[in-house]
Order: structure tokens, then C-alpha cells, then sequence
């Protein structure tokens, strides 16, 4: 999961691969660039994963001979329903068959990939039929078993073993409850692994400004098969400046293809409205790419012609130069949850009066009777039941603010569970009954301050690094308003910075939350009011209302950016996985 990322001291930006130390006035526009790469198609990190099959102790379901098993693979939706991804080969006579066939799936952090194997015994009469044309329900079958991708990544052999179970629903005692095992093997493919480090500077490029030189950026992008252009990483944008040299970027193999596929670089004049003017481009394989940093040589941008006009394309004085290009394996996010590392759910919900009254329908709080979830409650089942696969004990701290406890004043930090002495609950679930508990329990108060519920969380962190245990902290924050504590925040935030520690802030309800993007550190990087500056951006903020209607949802709009802030802490750190 490594890809489009840096390794340099320090840490740099992991997404988009640009480093992320740059001057607060060249670091405003960086934030529209994002969403300009977002409208394009980035997707984000990812990692290719190959699936190996094997089972033991199946049944025997032939009369004369073993059976001749063959395992089909599915993905399940959201909807329950299911989908085929993919059969193995038959192995005749074999109950404890190892299966050649490989499946390579697409492992994303932010979504939960279930999935679900379900194993035949193939009868001797379809067995020169191709495995893709036989009808299942002709089939002897002889177990199921599910599971999720993450379950088998996180493991430290990344190997999974699970029961082979009738299908639910399935009746007759006759059958033994016993119907063997299946096991998992997830391998990372090596393309993930290795990283192509560039320096790109650009010579004579056109001007667009009227007062002024161009404020240029590069935005790199594969071709697919079809043709589409899909960006997979940009540079930073750098002002007044037709000679730019960017920061390096960082691309895996896996995300160009391979060396020889054809990519194509894109320079842009940045441009507040969002419409910024392309100043010419360039298609070039990272083996191009690479010869031209050999030769010393530059490669002159062209303008395309213009849609349905049959004059060649413009080539222009602009030239591309590569300062540096380098290759390297570099420990990816898989390794290091392959090694021992564990991510740790905290999360923090607001109880300010601006909730409105528990009791009423019109409420942010309001429990309904029935059973379906409020903002808060989405926000913590969505994000936590990604999470909740990465931290072994699933024991997770849970705490409150801006409420007044029974007989008690108002409390900016309290544990949601009611406990004096300690604030862990068990699993999600866990945290959901804290949370409707309390609900009957406190009286909604305020103001509304972040401070000692982060203070919390990262007094938790340290102790983690103090005794050297392999583990990285996300905070989950829920909240209804604009903060009032807004420079003790940053002040809090920049300290948490040098910790193990990422803080996903949720914007529920109406309220205008302009104030709280400052806390995103995407447009400049925090500072303290004592000048301190943040060694990293750790904070991640989304208003609820502006995804919970469309196709990307809350999660993976806040937790596709984790990978990346783990790997700069780790990184910057010289952090390695336990091999």
C-alpha cells in the first residue's frame, strides 16, 4: 500500500507523493489541486492482493473414490447479495486439495471486502467441462466459510483458517457439523513494492497570468486500456515560476502498469476557480522517463489539437526534464500490519446542547424507535467497522463532551461508559450502548471544545511509544458545531503531530462548518501559538451531509488518507515491520 509515497526523513505527503514541508503561500492552493485530481478519477492507495486456496478434511461425498473438490469465490455487497469473483481448478480424488489457481483482488483500507468460499465436490461427469460452464446446483456441495480481506491481510503469515459450515438456512441433522477447513493465503504483489522516485522540472513554460508568471503543477496519469487517462499522482503548485522544479514524487510500478506502460504528464497553470489552463503535456513510459534522465535530455510538451481537427498536435518550446530517477522495495502498509503493527479505534461525540433534545425527532441524538440510525451512530458503524479488523482486543476508548454528568458540572472529557476509572468498551457494538446510555444520563451542555478529549487521546499515544508497543491511533470526533477552543485545538494538534496519532473529525447536521476546514491541514500546515509548526497533517475533517447522498460515503472520504499518515509517521521515524 505504498504507492505515490515518500520515505524521505522528516516525512512528506504520502498522497499525491509531493512532499508536504512547503512555504504556507505555496501550500494553499494544493487543496483545490486535490479536488481537481479527485473530479479526474484518483482513487487513492491501493495494493494488488493474490489469493491462494487450499482446504482440509472435506467430506467424502463419492462412493467409489475421494471427492473432486473445486472452490468458487465470491464478494458480498452491502445488500447481503452475492457476486462470483472467480472458480478454482477440480482436483480429482484429493479431500485435502491445494488448488493452483490465483485470484488477484484489489485490497482498499477503507472499504470492508467481504468475502465468502463455498467448496463442491464436482461430479466425474462434468469433469472435461471448462470449470467457468458448470452449473453449480448440479454440484455436491461440501461447505462455506467468509471472512473479510483485512482478516486475512493483518494476520502475521498472512494465512487465514477457517470451518467449512453448511449454507444458513440448511436442514437435516444427518449432516456432520464437521465439513472441514479452507485456508487463505494473501500475498502482496512485488509491484506494490517497488517505488519510482522522480524529479521533474519543467524549462520556458508559457505564461497565463496577466500581472504575473504561472503558478504551475504536474498532474500524472495512466492510459487504461480503453484510453481513459486515470491520474494516479500530481506535484505540489509552485508560484510565479516558468523554470519549475518540484519535490519528488514517489510511483509504485503497480500504479503505471508496468515500465513500459505509456503515462501521461500533464502541466497546469493553477487557477483559484478550478479552471486551470493546461500549458502543454507529454507521453512517456517510466523506461522513457528513465532514458531521459540517462541522456541529460528534455522532451518538448506539445498541445494537443483541438477535438475534431486533423492538424497535428502543437509542439511547443516547453520542455520536460527529469532531475532524478531512482528505484527501490520499499515496506508497504501491508507489511507493517503483516509485522506486528495495530491500528487503535478511539472516538469522541459531541453532547452540546446544540443537538437539540434526545427525546425530540427533530434531534441530531434522537434515538429512533425504529432502529434507525442517527449521523452519529452511521458515523461510528461506518468507521468502525473498518477499523475494528486492524486492533486485536477490539477494546476501544470511548468518551464524551460538552455534557453535564448527574449532579456534576459541565464535562469536556468524560468516559462514555459511565466509569470513573477506566473509558475502553467492547467492540462497536460496545461503544453504541455507551453512547445511547449516556444519552439518558448526562444533560446536554457546551461549549464545544476539542482539547482535552485530543489531549486524551494523545496522552494514550505516548504512552504507547513510551513502552515501544507497534501500535498507531485513529480518533474519531463527531460533532454538531463550529469549536470554541479553536487555537487550544491547533495547539493540541501540533503537539499530537510527533505522535502515533491520526483524528478524523465528522461534521453532523446544518451548522456552518468554514472554521473547522482549518484544522485540515490540506491547505497550510498547522501552527501553534507559540510558532511551532505541525511535523505532519494528522487531521482529516468531512461534513457529513456532503457524502452521505452520493456514491463515496463518510469512511472512505476520511479513511482513505490513513495508510499514507501511518506510513509518514512510520517512515519519517525509520520505523521498520518485525520481518
Amino acid at each position: 500500500m505504498g504507492n505515490c509515497c515518500s520515505d524521505v526523513a522528516g516525512g512528506q505527503s504520502a498522497v499525491g507523493g509531493t512532499a508536504s514541508f512547503q512555504a504556507n503561500s505555496s501550500n494553499a492552493p494544493n487543496d483545490a489541486v486535490d479536488a481537481f485530481l479527485n473530479s479526474r478519477g484518483y482513487k487513492g492507495l491501493y495494493s494488488q492482493i493474490e489469493l491462494s486456496l487450499s482446504a482440509a478434511k472435506l467430506r467424502d461425498r463419492d462412493i467409489l473414490s475421494k471427492s473432486d473438490p473445486m472452490a468458487v469465490i465470491y464478494t458480498k455487497k452491502k445488500d447481503g447479495s452475492l457476486q462470483e469473483f472467480g472458480r478454482t481448478e477440480v482436483l480429482l480424488n484429493s479431500l485435502s486439495p491445494k488448488w493452483i489457481k490465483k485470484f488477484n483482488i484489489t485490497y482498499q483500507f477503507e472499504i470492508v471486502q467481504h468475502l465468502v468460499f463455498h467448496v463442491y465436490d464436482v461430479d466425474t461427469q462434468f469433469h472435461n467441462i471448462d470449470v467457468k460452464m458448470l452449473r453449480l446446483e448440479e454440484q455436491q456441495f461440501l461447505g462455506e466459510a467468509n471472512c473479510t480481506l483485512s482478516e486475512i491481510i493483518t494476520r502475521s503469515n498472512k494465512s487465514l483458517t477457517l470451518d467449512l459450515v453448511n449454507k444458513p438456512g440448511s436442514s437435516g441433522s444427518a449432516i456432520p457439523k464437521k465439513l472441514g477447513q479452507i485456508t487463505l493465503f494473501a500475498e502482496e504483489s512485488f509491484a506494490s513494492k517497488t517505488t519510482t522516485e522522480l524529479v521533474l522540472r519543467c524549462s520556458d513554460l508559457e505564461s497565463k497570468d496577466l500581472f504575473s508568471k504561472s503558478d504551475p503543477f504536474l498532474i500524472i496519469s495512466k492510459v487504461t486500456e480503453s484510453g481513459v487517462a486515470v491520474p494516479i499522482c500530481k506535484t505540489e503548485v509552485l508560484k510565479n515560476d516558468h523554470s519549475p522544479r518540484w519535490k519528488p514524487v514517489f510511483l509504485s510500478i503497480q500504479q503505471a502498469g508496468s515500465k513500459d506502460s505509456p503515462l501521461i504528464i500533464e502541466c497546469f497553470n493553477f487557477n483559484g476557480n478550478g479552471k486551470h489552463d493546461l500549458l502543454g503535456k507529454v507521453q512517456k513510459s517510466l523506461a522513457e522517463l528513465e532514458n531521459l534522465h540517462s541522456a541529460g535530455t528534455g522532451s518538448n510538451l506539445f498541445m494537443p489539437a483541438a477535438f475534431g481537427q486533423s492538424h497535428p498536435n502543437k509542439v511547443l518550446k516547453s520542455q520536460l526534464f527529469v532531475d532524478k530517477f531512482s528505484e527501490k522495495i520499499q515496506h508497504t502498509f501491508l507489511d507493517y500490519l503483516a509485522g506486528g503493527y495495530e491500528l487503535n479505534f478511539m472516538v469522541a461525540i459531541d453532547f452540546t446542547a446544540s443537538n437539540g433534545n434526545p427525546r425530540l425527532p427533530d434531534s441530531l441524538h434522537y434515538i429512533d424507535p425504529s432502529g434507525r440510525p442517527n449521523a452519529y451512530q452511521k458515523a461510528i458503524l461506518e468507521v468502525g467497522e473498518v477499523l475494528q479488523f486492524y486492533d486485536s482486543d477490539k477494546r476501544f476508548p470511548a468518551w464524551g463532551f460538552g455534557a453535564r454528568p448527574i449532579d456534576g458540572p459541565v464535562s469536556h472529557c468524560f468516559n462514555l461508559n459511565g466509569s470513573s476509572n477506566y473509558c475502553e468498551v467492547e467492540g462497536i457494538q460496545g461503544i453504541l450502548a455507551a453512547y445511547i446510555s449516556a444519552l439518558y444520563n448526562v444533560s446536554l451542555a457546551g461549549p464545544t471544545l476539542f482539547g482535552p478529549v485530543i489531549t486524551a487521546a494523545a496522552h494514550i499515544a505516548s504512552q504507547a511509544v513510551t513502552s515501544d508497543r507497534r501500535k498507531y491511533f485513529v480518533l474519531l470526533i463527531i460533532t454538531d458545531g463550529v469549536i470554541t477552543d479553536l487555537q487550544e485545538t491547533i495547539d493540541a494538534f501540533v503537539k499530537a503531530s510527533d505522535l502515533p496519532l491520526s483524528v478524523l473529525i465528522v461534521g453532523v447536521g446544518g451548522a456552518d462548518f468554514k472554521e473547522m476546514e482549518i484544522l485540515d491541514a490540506d491547505k497550510e500546515r498547522l501552527e501553534s501559538s507559540t510558532g511551532r509548526v505541525a511535523s505532519r497533517d494528522i487531521v482529516q475533517f468531512v461534513p457529513f451531509r456532503d457524502v452521505q447522498s452520493g456514491e463515496i460515503s463518510v469512511v472512505q472520504s476520511l479513511l482513505a488518507e490513513l495508510p499514507s499518515q501511518f506510513l509518514t509517521y512510520v517512515r519519517s521515524r525509520n520505523l521498520y515491520p518485525i520481518s
